[in-house]
């Protein structure tokens, strides 16, 4: 009887398998990586195009024209296509009264992000 060293077919197909299983779980967990990661991308641009507007309008010290400089929809982003920032004012009270207030909210939407909204309410000085 022989003794010659190696491997039998059976155990190289049986290696194979595994290392096939392995590279593909492998490929599909990068593949969920990647996407996160650009997913995650486009929402930090999107919070961030929320948090610019509504700085913008904190820092305007015309109060009475906030309604005509800022409420509008915004679609023009160099780079993000497909974005849009909607910036709706509503005011409470009126001027003179005790109550008299602003409330801004802006609604960041694109592709494959969950909307994002923020808001701040702009006290009458």
């Amino acid at each position: 009887m022989s003794r010659e060293r190696g491997f039998t077919l059976i155990e190289v197909i049986l290696a194979l398998s595994i290392l096939l299983v392995v590279m593909m779980m492998l490929a599909s967990t990068t593949g969920r990586a990647l996407h996160t990661a650009a997913t995650t991308q486009s929402q930090q641009t999107a919070i961030q195009l929320a948090m610019d507007k509504i700085d913008q309008v904190r820092n305007d010290p015309n109060y009475d024209g906030l309604e005509l400089a800022y409420a509008r929809t915004d679609t023009t982003f160099t780079g993000l296509p497909g974005f849009r920032r909607v910036t709706t004012i509503v005011r409470t009270g009126g001027q003179g009264q005790t109550n008299d207030f602003k409330k801004v909210t802006v609604v960041v939407t694109g592709p494959g992000i969950t909307p994002v909204s923020r808001s701040v309410t702009v006290a009458a000085p």
